[in-house]
Formats: C-alpha cells, sequence, structure tokens
C-alpha cells in the first residue's frame, strides 16, 4: 500500500486534534495514524467501507476460480 506522506499523522496528534485528522480524510480520502513512527491505523470514509469488501471478494472469486481451474480434472473426478 502506498503512503501520502501528506496524510500521515502521529497519534498524539490524532488524539488532540481528530478534527484535522476528519479535513485530511475529506481532502486525501483516507488519513494514516501513526504510532512509534510506523504506520498503525488507516482512516477513510464510510461510504469507501462497501468498495473495499468488493475489491476483497473479488480477490477471493479470482482465487477460487484459479484454483478451480488449476484442479479442473480432480472435479471432473470426483463428479463420475
Amino acid at each position: 500500500m502506498n503512503i501520502d506522506t501528506n496524510t500521515m499523522v502521529p497519534i498524539s496528534v490524532a488524539n488532540q486534534n481528530f478534527s484535522k485528522v476528519a479535513k485530511l480524510v475529506d481532502q486525501f480520502g483516507s488519513a494514516v495514524i501513526m504510532k512509534n513512527n510506523a504506520p498503525r491505523y488507516i482512516i477513510y470514509e464510510f461510504n469507501q467501507a462497501d468498495a473495499m469488501q468488493a475489491a476483497a471478494d473479488d480477490d477471493v472469486l479470482a482465487s477460487s476460480l484459479k484454483l478451480m481451474d488449476r484442479n479442473k480434472h480432480v472435479y471432473e473426478e470426483l463428479a463420475k
């Protein structure tokens, strides 16, 4: 995942000034909260949750299709 340095906020700032985090999310679509100089949390708009879930479902479906294609001969044997 690529992180825009403009969206990185130390956890102490997020704790004291959450409205700053909300403004970053409004401007950039997400914000990354840093803890001990490492990305720890990501905050994004609520309406993006469905799109992120759909992407995960698509990944699972794609993996399933690959496995089924790779093992097609086994499924054909089981179908007999």
